[in-house]
């Protein structure tokens, strides 16, 4: 008798004789409910519950704790910053391609466990450069996005570029590997770093699907004790898509290059830092065995 309703739903049959009986029932029991609801509406509330001035709680107010600082591992840039930055923030790095400013992320390697994703070069060639900078590189995870993309799995070089069906996968191959670094990385304080992101922001992809994305590193941040780091280059994408970016991210690293008579001025400027107040000073900076920056406030 239930073959067409829905499951979970429990139906009882009255049998006919008796049906007139209980619709006449049904309906005294409605007037009479509704008649009790409307003696009910005029009713008092009675005087023991209703609370006075005195009784009323005050409201609590909430108690902020300020972030906990963590190094980058750059020593100068920490202590302009006053220790470094909030755990667990989101940071993009906007930077000239020119400036060499990569081997900024080779100096946060060195202040805890880095998960390092590639996307512009084999893990080996990045590994030998931050060798060559005299760094550690014993503690540092390579995720190889660059081999996955433009290689077949017998070693060949293939062009994927503008793939939509790739690129769609590219991204759900980052995205499991970040889970499985999250789960790994349990109460442990991690870098994780992409070098560069513009490669994920010049993907043929619906761009809700590279929102998706964006969330997901946005939450695993926030979920583990981890410093994120989103390498971009400057002029690669569209600027909608990086303004998302960029409204998203805790910290905005802003790295630009000019040029005078007789040398080349490499500057840092840090306009956004959530939980902190940002450094409002633009910092000079060299490559020479890592970075050097210079703390002085002449940057003509």
């Amino acid at each position: 008798m239930s073959g067409g309703l829905s499951m979970g739903v429990e139906v009882i049959l009255t049998p006919k004789s008796s049906q007139n009986q209980n619709t006449a029932v049904q309906k005294r029991s409605t007037s009479e409910e509704l008649s009790n609801r409307r003696k009910l509406d005029f009713c008092a509330v009675p005087k023991s519950e209703v609370l006075t001035r005195d009784q009323v709680p005050e409201p609590q107010t909430p108690v902020y704790k300020g972030p906990v600082i963590s190094p980058t591992g750059i020593y100068v840039l920490d202590r302009s910053l006053g220790g470094g930055l909030p755990l667990s923030s989101m940071i993009y790095f906007s930077a000239d391609p020119r400036s060499m400013s990569e081997v900024f992320l080779y100096e946060f390697t060195q202040s805890r466990k880095t998960y390092y994703f590639t996307t512009g070069r084999r893990p080996k060639y990045i590994m030998r450069d931050i060798i060559n900078q005299n760094l550690d590189s014993s503690h540092i995870t390579f995720v190889d996005i660059y081999g996955e993309y433009y290689f077949t799995p017998t070693g060949n070089m293939i062009d994927n570029v503008g793939n939509e069906y790739v690129d769609s996968k590219i991204i759900e191959f980052t995205e499991y590997n970040l889970q499985n670094i999250q789960g790994d990385a349990g109460d442990e304080a991690i870098n994780i770093i992409f070098d560069n992101f513009s490669f994920f922001m010049n993907l043929n992809v619906n761009p809700g699907l590279l929102k998706r994305f964006t969330n997901i590193i946005y939450e695993i941040s926030k979920e583990t004790n981890s410093m994120v780091y989103l390498y971009s280059l400057k002029g690669c994408y569209d600027e909608h898509i990086e303004n998302e970016v960029l409204n998203a991210s805790d910290v905005i690293f802003d790295v630009s290059v000019d040029h005078s008579c007789d040398h080349v001025i490499s500057k840092l400027a840090i306009p956004k830092i959530r939980g902190m107040v940002p450094n409002s000073d633009v910092l000079k900076f060299k490559v020479s065995e890592g970075v050097q920056i210079d703390t002085s406030r002449d940057i003509a």
